[in-house]
């Protein structure tokens, strides 16, 4: 652990740790200047209207994509992806469709998928895509799925792997994800809803950037392991930015930079690919399964196993680590157009169509899958966010 303490500490890149936004995922493209100073957030426990958890399945391994013969059927593993399952859903469905296609006899049979969070609603639209027909299997719809609680901002990075299972084989297949998702969340950007936008973002901090933190900095919990520096593979969509003087942003802070990320409004993009699913012929079974042998007596062949974090319950996969993910939204501000990460504050907000979604990990999430949420700790985030404006 000594080396991710002192990554921590240093935190060289612009400080998205502790938001299940390992290293630098954002992109390198610095704005244009610009004179106009950003609106402040109107920060306080009264404009709250929404506090959620989901638990994201890390997978020291990476996600599983792998399929075999069991109970009759041929079954195919899709999950454990992490904090990144929405940045990496295209490339990874993308990644499994032959491995779900191996186990098919007809061009136009009928699959099975079960789960439709991130991972399973993609899916299902890619194997559409191929010409399959799919039936998808789920307890939940958005937005009662895990995954609606996710922050929403491009992370292809976070917690896809442990750094002492990083191959050379897996960091590929994660390049391979990574740049056919990034490609394919560029064609939704201008649709109706805004499912995917383009927002600028600051990162903030005390002290300059590439220096150590002060202390009483948020450290990751003992028992998280080190992570690979995977967007080294991807230099061109690496964050950096532009620096900022104190007279070029309204912020209580010493240092800034200025970035360009990629929000994914999730309400709106989830009832996209869910109409796309059903107007080309998907069809929706409301079903809980209980025990993997309730698969048995499914009657498609081919069984896509896409259930996250429940897969440790449903088929076992006892290593699955979960990650609680808190995330909370206050009332909208339109003129509010910006990302903001707090480095070292272990803080961050989206400027999402459905509110302005504030995100703050707790020193105590990884390997905890309690959903309940803390209030304490939402609020705690809000006089932080409050407290950064002049």
């Amino acid at each position: 652990m000594a080396n991710r303490r002192a990554w921590l500490r240093s935190a060289a890149v612009a400080g998205l740790t502790g938001l299940g936004l390992d290293r630098a995922t954002a992109l390198d493209f610095a704005p244009p200047r610009s004179a106009a100073v950003p609106a402040a957030v109107r920060a306080s426990a009264e404009r709250l209207i929404d506090i959620a958890v989901c638990t994201r399945p890390f997978r020291p391994q990476g996600p599983r994509l792998e399929a075999e013969p069991r109970h009759g059927k041929h079954l195919v593993h899709h999950y454990g992806h992490g904090g990144a399952g929405w940045s990496l859903s295209w490339g990874s469905a993308r990644e499994v469709l032959p491995l779900i296609q191996a186990g098919t006899r007809a061009p136009r049979e009928r699959i099975a998928i079960i789960g439709a969070g991130a991972i399973g609603l993609t899916t299902a639209r890619v194997a559409q895509r191929a010409g399959l027909r799919v039936r998808l299997y789920a307890r939940e719809l958005p937005p009662e799925v895990a995954s609606s609680a996710a922050a929403g901002m491009w992370s292809p990075e976070s917690r896809f792997c442990s750094e002492d299972h990083a191959t050379p084989a897996l960091q590929a297949r994660w390049e391979r994800m990574a740049r056919y998702s990034f490609r394919h969340w560029q064609s939704l950007l201008g649709l109706a809803g805004e499912p995917v936008a383009w927002h600028e973002g600051y990162v903030l901090a005390d002290v300059p950037f590439g220096t150590p933190l002060p202390p009483g900095s948020f450290i990751a919990p003992e028992g998280e392991p080190d992570y690979p520096d995977l967007m080294a593979r991807l230099p061109e969509l690496r964050l950096r930015g532009e620096a900022l003087a104190p007279g070029e942003h309204p912020f209580k802070v010493a240092h800034a930079r200025r970035f360009n990320t990629l929000v994914f409004n999730l309400a709106s993009y989830q009832r996209l690919l869910l109409d796309d699913f059903l107007r080309e012929g998907g069809e929706l079974q409301p079903r809980a399964f209980e025990h993997q042998r309730q698969i048995a007596g499914l009657p498609e062949r081919v069984v896509v196993n896409c259930c996250g974090y429940g897969a440790r319950t449903l088929f076992g996969a006892e290593e699955l680590v979960p990650v609680k993910g808190q995330t909370a939204r206050l009332l909208p501000q339109p003129e509010v157009d910006y990302a903001l990460i707090y480095r070292g504050h272990n803080l961050l907000m989206l400027p999402r169509r459905d509110g302005l979604l504030l995100a703050a990990q707790g020193e105590h999430d990884f390997g905890n899958a309690d959903p309940t949420p803390d209030r304490a700790q939402t609020l705690a985030a809000v006089e932080r966010l409050a407290g950064l404006y002049r």
